[in-house]
């Protein structure tokens, strides 16, 4: 590719979004797309000098090391969040083909039917639930087959627990003691329940948008993928995106678009890149000497994340947990197994159980989500990183998250210089309402680990929570961290804080779309890779659909 190149669409992000718009618009071989990514290919054979970070991308097991690995990971850093005990977070979001899909927990939730209900009711035309069905539908091989809810045949691979621990299981039996009801599928009907976790796993290997939707196209001669190239800003002809100037081992190129530019750089990424082509807060820009091209006040503002409050427990000595066989002659043996099986610890994801609920018996739908696994970790301080680090002892995990929080953050330029990573700030537990349900999260906890499925593995009885409501909060403050969901800093919609429309078109702006988890006018209630999925692969209708109406 040179710098007089120019084709119809280039895709700025090759992660979870951008991988599907890079697939679903060069399959008409007229169009011509440009995929850049700002980190390395994914795959081991083929980017030699990140090989071992490669093979813990596709390993499961793996992504305890890519949360901390500068060579995949964007690693950025928070400002300090008074919300959460004073403290600075860090925040793993993909730098690598797959973008966040190679390096997260693999974890496959798409939330509730009424936050995309919401959504329209807030003005987003086309974006209900049963508007945005038939794209989850599309995008999936659920394993078990098609039904009302799910797809089989389309490029993410959907797949069951291949091992039930015992000590999960048992959680899972002791949330059903506590209240929540059993459920066999939380992304169908109805999400309130307890239910073994599905993930986004394919043969025991990790299935990114990467290897779904980019590795099998990536022969088309109508696409071209370029990594290691950051997006500096975005080129202009009046109001008109006419293509994108990024930095690629140190040297400064350009890409022209005949049709479309199409931001899908994430939550922290795509506000970063518009408020350095001129686009945002004009005080914000002009504090930075850059010139204000169009003001647009939503810009990194309505920053949404969910806050993970993390809470363990020690087992007795003769629990077999992911802790003991991650060392010695156990691990040995789970790296046979795994290579002759693709089972076994190697192929686990983040969490194996998965749980639903309310925090009021008055709310109609779920505001509480439990990540659940027998495993147990410490944070340490590796150099200048956090690391969550496996204890030795046999431990477990029960961690409540509040999936619709009302805090909101902001994400914003810190320098006009595109290698400078921007500032965020998350202002967690913000909103009292946020407080609210943490302090409900960690009773929900406490109830489940007192029932009598769970409590013969423990070790001893009780929680470091307290029993006042100001305990439980100074808790929730210095034991929560990010669940790695930012959303919503280029809104949806049509008020004054909006960045794009419902086609996820740049307000005032031709040429221009965004479509990653940024355009979220509100978090999704649960985990969201299959969202943002979803959100490609609905917005490459829109634009393949905006081409076919203006040709005819």
């Amino acid at each position: 590719m040179s710098d007089q190149d120019s084709f119809d669409y280039i895709v700025v992000g090759a992660g979870s979004a951008g991988c599907v718009l890079a697939n679903r618009l060069s399959a008409d071989p007229n169009n011509r797309v440009l995929l850049l990514e700002a980190g390395g290919d994914d795959r081991p054979l083929h980017n030699l000098k990140q090989f071992w970070s490669n093979i813990m991308i596709h390993t499961p097991i793996g992504f305890g090391k890519t949360l901390n690995d500068p060579k995949v990971n964007w690693l950025y850093e928070t400002e300090i969040d008074e919300g959460s005990g004073g403290r600075r977070h860090k925040w793993p979001k993909g730098k690598v083909l797959g973008g966040s899909s190679s390096i997260n927990g693999l974890l496959y939730i798409r939330g509730q039917a009424a936050d995309y209900d919401g959504w329209r009711q807030s003005g987003c035309e086309g974006w209900s639930y049963d508007d945005v069905l038939p794209y989850f539908r599309r995008s999936e091989n659920q394993e078990r087959g098609a039904n009302t809810w799910h797809g089989a045949g389309g490029p993410l691979n959907v797949s069951d627990i291949t091992e039930r621990n015992p000590v999960s299981a048992a959680l899972l039996e002791a949330a059903v003691e506590a209240g929540i009801p059993r459920s066999d599928d939380i992304n169908g009907a109805e999400q309130e329940g307890v239910t073994w976790f599905q993930f986004s796993i394919k043969n025991g290997k990790r299935h990114s948008t990467a290897v779904a939707y980019l590795h099998p196209v990536m022969g088309r001669p109508n696409l071209s993928v370029v990594t290691e190239a950051q997006t500096a800003n975005i080129l202009f002809d009046g109001r008109k995106a006419i293509g994108v100037a990024f930095i690629q081992r140190g040297q400064k190129r350009q890409a022209r678009a005949r049709r479309e530019v199409i931001l899908a750089a994430g939550a922290v990424a795509s506000p970063q890149i518009l408020e350095l082509s001129g686009i945002g807060r004009g005080d914000i820009l002009q504090k930075h000497g850059i010139p204000v091209l169009h003001e647009l006040k939503g810009v990194g503002e309505n920053l949404q994340d969910h806050y993970m409050i993390g809470c363990q427990w020690r087992l007795k000595p003769d629990c077999v947990t992911v802790n003991e066989l991650s060392r010695g002659p156990r691990l040995i043996r789970e790296v046979l197994k795994y290579g002759l099986t693709r089972k076994g610890l190697l192929s686990f994801a983040v969490a194996h159980v998965v749980a639903f609920c309310r925090s009021r018996g008055e709310l109609i739908h779920p505001d509480l989500q439990f990540h659940m696994m027998a495993a147990s970790m410490d944070l340490e301080i590796l150099g200048k990183t956090q690391a969550l680090v496996l204890e030795k002892q046999p431990g477990l995990t029960c961690t409540p998250c509040q999936i619709r929080p009302e805090s909101r953050g902001a994400v914003h330029i810190k320098s006009p210089d595109a290698l400078a990573y921007p500032a965020i700030v998350p202002n967690y537990l913000a909103d009292p309402a946020d407080k609210l349900a943490a302090i409900a999260g960690l009773d929900w906890a406490r109830k489940i680990m007192n029932q009598p499925a769970i409590t013969p593995y423990l070790a001893a009885p009780g929680d470091p929570f307290g029993d006042t409501d100001e305990s439980k909060l100074a808790y929730a403050a210095v034991a929560g961290a990010t669940l790695y969901h930012a959303v919503g800093t280029c809104k949806m919609g049509h008020d004054t804080m909006a960045v794009v429309d419902p086609q996820l078109r740049v307000h005032g702006i031709e040429g221009l779309r965004v479509v990653d988890a940024s355009v979220m006018p509100r978090i999704c209630s649960g985990n969201t890779n299959a969202p943002t999925i979803m959100i490609a692969e609905k917005a490459s209708d829109m634009i393949l659909g905006k081409r076919a109406a203006a040709a005819a």
